[in-house]
């Protein structure tokens, strides 16, 4: 059909194909209606019959931007007579190649390749598309080693993937079990709290922490008893425990003591005098559980393709190490796999006691270092077979290893996301406890990622370090700021089977 102004025939599709002095193609503008094109069906009865109402609308030839803003809801009729121009994307309704619909068109199979990646063949979404959730909720801030709130790069749970869960929760449930777990280190040095929040499978959120240096050991290699003082500044570390799992609802709680209660000769009374001030019952855990624990804390630090590990745990009244060999079959519970583990009656409180830690000269850190050798001696261990590089590393987990992690990073003040999991070097690990040897006590001290707290008692762990490094030498190490709290954390939440239970219910809500 010809157009009564400009002469022109209109396309198979409805389209007209105006004469234009540059000689460009006309273009065809698809609309869509709810998100799908235009009724094809509809287009091909118009050609059928006839009926070019508003199909074949006038236009003014020549008046391409009116041409193309131009919505056309019909088609045009058949070629009649006559070649008018065509462009090779333009298909002839005529006999002979039959009525195509508008959704068989070239130009329509253009537009779909080039939808293809987010729509159907027919314009409709492959997946429907969830609906935005709602913002995560901040996590709480670090605040180092003695802060009240930590977070746990490899404890911590994916928190873009719980923004949404395909619209079927309202606002205010929580994705993940409600149920709160605390644990409780009481060491020689440190009183530590963790309370978590299980998350995805074998991981936790950190709702709130708590960390302080009571020193609970020191004297007591001396004396064989735990100081007025010291006990004081214990029990006012736990009444801050006390408060703070008060104030929250705890599904479960373990809270424990180490090598200090473990060789005093008034431990127990202690721990009774606890009871009564703060209302928290500590138990003593022998040696092994506190092995097993730290490994516990640190399995999520050792890859897949480890095949043996040496983790240590340097204390401040003992040292536990834990020789670890992983088959081809893993287990869930990475102290499974200890082979041998021993717990030397040495720490940095009691090394540095008996051989000064102020001032730390060359010869009294090598005498250090022989002390423990002969320690180590005594551990009937069988060697490691190392078949390739990257089949055995230590595991450093204690305050020593993430301070030489810190002062090799320098950081400006000790920041455990950076040092938590950060791999050193055999030659990196040799220069920084070099370096520590050739600072005085006051220059340690004014190192932010050491301070006046631990100045006294680094040198002390370097040199139980360094006696672990010339048993089980490794090329390279992984330092851990994780330890018995992150243990106790994982065994009570697997006891439990909160992620089992709660992978059930996401299952039984899918359905």
């Amino acid at each position: 059909m010809e157009d009564p102004e400009s002469g022109q025939r209109s396309q198979g599709n409805g389209a007209l194909a105006a004469g234009r002095k540059d000689g460009k193609k006309s273009r065809r503008r698809k609309g869509k209606r709810g998100g799908q094109s235009r009724n094809a069906n509809q287009s091909a009865q118009h050609v059928l019959s006839g009926d070019t109402g508003e199909a074949a609308r006038p236009i003014e030839a020549g008046s391409a931007a009116r041409k193309r803003k131009r919505r056309r809801r019909g088609a045009g009729a058949s070629d009649e007579a006559g070649q008018p121009h065509r462009t090779s994307n333009e298909i002839s309704a005529v006999a002979g190649q039959g009525v195509r619909s508008d959704s068989e068109s070239v130009p329509s199979r253009r537009n779909r390749r080039k939808h293809r990646g987010k729509r159907g063949l027919q314009g409709r979404p492959l997946v429907h598309e969830k609906p935005v959730g709602h913002p995560a909720q901040p996590q709480p801030a670090p605040a180092g080693r003695n802060g009240a709130a930590e977070s746990r790069p490899g404890h911590n749970d994916n928190r873009a993937a719980r923004q949404s869960d395909g619209g079927q929760r309202s606002h205010n449930e929580h994705p993940w079990p409600d149920e709160l777990y605390a644990a409780l280190d009481l060491g020689t040095n440190n009183c530590r709290l963790l309370i978590a929040q299980p998350t995805r499978p074998g991981q936790f959120r950190v709702v709130d922490a708590f960390s302080r240096i009571v020193r609970l050991g020191e004297g007591l290699a001396a004396s064989g008893r735990l100081s007025d003082d010291a006990m004081d500044r214990a029990v006012d570390a736990l009444r801050v425990c006390a408060s703070k799992l008060k104030n929250r609802e705890i599904r479960r709680m373990r809270l424990i003591a180490t090598e200090a209660c473990r060789q005093a000769s008034n431990g127990a009374q202690f721990l009774e005098r606890v009871v009564v001030e703060t209302g928290l019952e500590l138990e003593i855990i022998d040696r092994e559980t506190e092995a097993r624990l730290a490994v516990s804390g640190c399995s999520s630090l050792v890859g897949r393709e480890t095949r043996s590990v040496v983790l240590f745990d340097i204390g401040g009244g003992s040292s536990e190490i834990a020789v670890i060999r992983i088959g081809d079959n893993r287990f869930n519970r990475l102290a499974n796999h200890i082979t041998h583990w021993t717990s030397l009656p040495v720490g940095v409180v009691t090394l540095s006691e008996r051989h000064g830690g102020r001032d730390v000269t060359p010869d009294v850190f090598e005498g250090m270092v022989i002390e423990v050798q002969g320690m180590l001696a005594a551990f009937d261990c069988p060697a490691i077979d190392i078949g390739h590089a990257g089949d055995f590393h230590l595991i450093g987990t204690s305050g020593t290893v993430t301070t030489l992690a810190g002062v090799h990073l320098d950081l400006p003040r000790y920041d455990r996301r950076k040092v938590d999991g950060i791999w050193l070097s055999d030659d990196e690990v040799s220069a920084m406890q070099a370096k520590l040897l050739s600072w005085d006590f006051a220059s340690r001290a004014a190192n932010p990622c050491i301070g006046p707290d631990r100045a006294d008692l680094v040198l002390a762990g370097c040199a139980i370090l360094e006696a672990i490094r010339r048993r089980w030498p490794s090329p390279r190490m992984r330092v851990a700021d994780r330890g018995l709290r992150e243990g106790l954390l994982t065994d009570m939440m697997a006891d439990d089977g909160v992620w089992r239970r709660h992978r059930h219910r996401r299952g039984q809500r899918g359905k």
